[in-house]
C-alpha cells in the first residue's frame, strides 16, 4: 500500500471516529511521511485538543508546524509541550521538545513551581502503578507482552492495556477494510505498520530497538 493510500484510511478512520485522539495521531504521522505538514500539524494539533496530556504530539505538531514554515506557531506549541512533558515528567519528549527550541532560537519556559508540583505527583503515580507512554494516562499494565520480539517488550513496558485494546479495535478495522490476509506476509506487515503508527512506535524507536537486540546477540 503506498503513502496515498496509507493516508486515506486514516482519514476514513478519523472521519468515523473523530473524537479518537490516536486516529488523528495516526494521520498526522502519515501526512507527516508525504511532505504534507500543514495538514500533519492541523492533525497533531486535533489530537492535542482531543488529548491535552499527549507530550509526543506537541513535539511532532512543533516540528510539523516548522517544515510548514509556521516558525510562530511552532514555538508556542512547542513551548506548552514543554510544559506539558515535564509537568508529566515524559523525559524524551521533553528534551527533543527543548532541541526543537533551541534549533529556533528560543530557550524553553521556566518550570514553575506548580509544573514542578506535578511532575512530582506524576513521578509518584507512576511509582505507584502504571502510566501508558502512548497516552500519557494511568492505566493497567498488560500481564506479558502482546508478541515476541523487542517491540513486544517495549508495548508490554510502555503501552497500557486499556490503550492495547483500543488498538486491537482499531486493528480490526484495519483488517477489514484492507482486507488483510496474514497468510501474506506483505498484509501482515501492512498491519504491522499500521499498530506501530497507532501506538506512536516511530522509525527512529523501531532502530533503537533493533539495536538493542543486535547488541544482545
Amino acid at each position: 500500500m503506498d503513502i496515498h493510500e496509507r493516508i486515506a484510511r486514516f482519514e476514513k478512520m478519523a472521519s468515523d471516529d473523530a473524537d479518537n485522539d490516536m486516529a488523528h495521531f495516526s494521520l498526522a504521522g502519515a501526512y507527516a511521511q508525504a511532505g504534507r505538514h500543514d495538514d500533519a500539524a492541523a492533525s497533531y494539533l486535533r489530537c492535542i485538543e482531543l488529548n491535552e496530556d499527549m507530550s509526543k504530539a506537541y513535539q511532532l505538531a512543533g516540528a510539523a508546524l516548522v517544515e510548514a514554515g509556521r516558525t510562530d506557531d511552532a514555538k508556542t506549541t512547542l513551548r506548552r509541550g514543554y510544559l506539558v512533558a515535564s509537568a508529566k515528567g515524559d523525559l524524551m519528549p521533553r528534551n527533543a521538545i527543548a532541541e526543537l527550541l533551541g534549533q529556533l532560537g528560543e530557550e524553553p519556559p521556566e518550570i514553575d513551581a506548580e509544573t514542578k508540583a506535578k511532575a512530582e505527583a506524576a513521578r509518584k503515580a507512576a511509582a505507584g502503578g502504571f502510566m501508558c507512554k502512548r497516552t500519557g494516562r494511568p492505566g493497567t499494565q498488560l500481564p506479558e507482552p502482546p508478541m515476541r520480539g523487542p517491540v513486544g517488550k517495549w508495548i508490554h513496558e510502555n503501552i497500557s492495556a486499556e490503550t492495547w485494546r483500543a488498538w486491537i479495535g482499531q486493528g480490526t478495522k484495519v483488517i477489514n477494510e484492507l482486507r488483510l490476509d496474514f497468510s501474506r506476509e506483505q498484509d501482515q506487515e501492512t498491519y504491522d505498520r499500521h499498530m506501530r503508527e497507532y501506538l506512536g512506535i516511530d522509525e527512529a524507536l523501531l532502530k533503537e530497538l533493533g539495536s538493542e537486540t543486535a547488541k544482545k546477540n
